[in-house]
């Protein structure tokens, strides 16, 4: 009986250092600093301040998105596999903010939708360059460079606008923001698609 005791007593025990051991071979993700910085829900409300902020872009994005995308001639273009394009979004609010956020979210949900769509601005003048490299530097092999006059032009532009209404008083701020969208036919000029977003934030003074 005793021996029967023992063997179990021994058994917990390699058991316990078996479990220990593998203790200390678990890693965890190095941190540093100790400033009290941590990590939040990137999808969590935001309202810090009225100024426009990240819940605000994903709001605007999203009902954007699920707007077009339901419309006839964004459904015709995904069937025929034709292309659009994005001019950046005009900021006409009295605060600064990178407008691309918006275009960018919105050319990705679109994209995930099935819309393809090509560059423009900034990122056309990086595709020329590449272009004018690869064919007149002299550094590449002729046989396996991309060639010239290849690029596809786009049937559609989407473009659109953000503004902003701030009324202040001595204890309260309200800020009221409208943004719109618009997909243009660029052969014709026709607006064929558009919708808006209004968002309104108080705070107080």
């Amino acid at each position: 009986m005793g021996s029967k005791i023992g063997s179990v007593h021994r058994t917990h025990f390699i058991a316990g250092v078996l479990l220990l051991a593998l203790a200390g071979c678990q890693t965890t993700s190095p941190t540093t600093g100790s400033s009290g910085v941590s990590y939040g829900d990137a999808k969590a409300v935001e309202t810090v301040t009225t100024d426009l902020g990240s819940t605000d872009i994903q709001m605007i994005s999203e009902k954007m998105t699920q707007s077009l995308i339901q419309h006839p001639v964004i459904q015709d273009l995904i069937r025929k596999r034709g292309l659009m394009m994005a001019s950046p979004v005009k900021n006409k609010t009295s605060e600064y903010f990178d407008t691309r956020l918006i275009t960018d979210t919105v050319l990705t949900q679109l994209q995930k939708n099935g819309v393809r769509y090509v560059i423009e601005g900034e990122d056309m003048q990086n595709q020329v360059s590449e272009l004018s490299r690869q064919n007149q530097s002299g550094l590449y092999d002729k046989s396996k460079t991309v060639k010239m006059g290849k690029m596809q032009g786009a049937k559609f532009r989407l473009d659109g606008s953000i503004s902003s209404i701030v009324k202040r008083s001595s204890d309260i701020k309200d800020v009221y923001y409208k943004m719109n969208l618009r997909l243009i036919e660029i052969e014709s000029g026709i607006v064929e698609w558009s919708d808006e977003k209004d968002i309104r934030k108080s705070a107080k003074r």
